[in-house]
């Protein structure tokens, strides 16, 4: 099995520095790993590097201001040259970025508390984190940020609007965001974040009720902890909530499988030379008969979905909810010798089945929409009460959404 330093999933990794100022998602290892051992890679001939040195002799020469910064200009070469890919997951950090990076994998940092990416130029949530001061805000998925402390973000590349948006606990940050096609204008309290990633109880119902937030270094290791003790209850049934989870390591959701899955695969990862990498799991659970339902919904990203689509191709538990995010790559992270780093997108994940799902997200086996939500009224979870439902052996109505007549 991979080290989770070698090899992981998630959402956006500069998203998680925007709000978190931390790389809470594990999208990728802190230690380079030689992916593509066997690649030759022709260097740029000196021609075509000429027009790089032929700006950067310009710039030097004849910019009005000068001294011009070295660092910031090859960090920018950098930005530039993953931007050329096209492609959200790759990108490149700074040296205090992917210091806050790693050390929010350990589960602390500071700032908001929300996952966003990149879409069409629009910064844009993915989840808030649980009990974060972005969650108490009522930020939700979807949700656009354009402006923070009265600078537009809209277009602005994900690193610098990090710069704006993250700060010191105790500091406010204030946000204008955009919700369908409305502006909120919500001031933040910036907080120490600490995220215990597992939490369970025993619902009325005797029912065992299990949510993840996120797939950190230790999610494993508190799952083993807390499942123990659920289960001496003889519950009559899990549920498994990953709503709003964005995603985290992909050794820890390999091993989180191995609870509730008997031996056979969690995944498969595709490689761009067609090579294909399958991630098997073995017999040893502590959940793998007990009736099952995972919640998910347009917050459940990357790691969320290997798991739930695992569950649900090799029929072990039915998914309720919403279509989920769909972060369907892997990416592995390389410090660079500024300190730095640099994630690239270096495979897809299938399901079991040998389904993709990135830009589709999975489809849950129950569509259950949530209410809307007036301000002051109580909240009325139906996912979860769905979910209990379907374990009580009642009738469960699918609402899917209505078809998109537009295109």
């Amino acid at each position: 099995m991979i080290s989770r330093l070698a090899s992981s999933l998630s959402v956006i990794v500069l998203s998680i520095i925007v709000f978190l100022g931390g790389y809470v998602l594990g999208q990728s290892p802190v230690a380079p790993v030689q992916v593509f051992a066997d690649t030759a890679v022709s260097p740029p001939t000196t021609a075509e590097f000429e027009p790089f040195w032929e700006v950067w002799e310009l710039v030097h020469e004849r910019y009005l201001r000068q001294p011009v910064d070295n660092t910031a200009l090859v960090e920018g070469a950098i930005e530039g040259m993953l931007a050329a890919l096209g492609d959200p997951h790759t990108s490149y950090l700074s040296p205090a970025d992917q210091q806050a990076a790693e050390e929010s994998m350990d589960g602390e940092f500071q700032g908001i508390g929300a996952e966003v990416e990149d879409v069409d130029g629009n910064i844009t949530v993915v989840a808030p984190i649980d009990g974060s001061p972005a969650a108490a805000a009522g930020i939700q998925p979807g949700d656009i940020l354009r402006m923070a402390d009265g600078v537009e973000l809209t277009g602005m590349d994900v690193t610098e609007a990090a710069a704006l948006v993250r700060g010191p606990a105790g500091t406010t940050v204030s946000l204008v965001i955009e919700r369908e096609g409305e502006l909120l204008n919500i001031d933040i309290v910036r907080d120490v974040i600490k995220l215990a990633t597992v939490r369970g109880e025993i619902l009325d119902q005797g029912i065992a009720y299990l949510r993840l937030s996120r797939f950190g270094n230790t999610t494993d290791e508190e799952l083993e902890e807390l499942l123990p003790g659920l289960l001496a209850e003889n519950p009559s049934g899990l549920i498994l909530d990953l709503r709003r989870n964005p995603g985290g390591s992909l050794e820890t959701v390999v091993e989180i499988a191995d609870q509730f899955l008997g031996d056979g695969l969690a995944l498969v990862e595709r490689f761009g030379d067609g090579e294909e990498r399958p991630f098997e799991i073995s017999d040893d659970g502590l959940a793998q008969d007990i009736p099952m339902v995972v919640l998910i919904d347009e917050g459940s990203a990357s790691a969320s979905e290997v798991l739930a689509g695992a569950i649900q191709d090799r029929g072990r538990g039915v998914l309720i909810g919403q279509i989920s995010f769909g972060k369907g790559t892997v990416q592995t992270w390389h410090t660079l010798s500024n300190n730095g780093g640099v994630r690239v997108t270096i495979a897809e994940w299938l399901t079991p089945n040998k389904s993709s799902i990135d830009q589709v997200g999975l489809t849950p086996d129950y569509y259950i929409p949530l209410p809307d939500v007036e301000n002051g009224a109580a909240f009325e979870d139906t996912q979860l009460q769905a979910a209990i439902d379907f374990l009580q052996g009642k009738t469960v109505i699918s609402i899917p959404p209505e078809p998109n007549l537009e295109n």
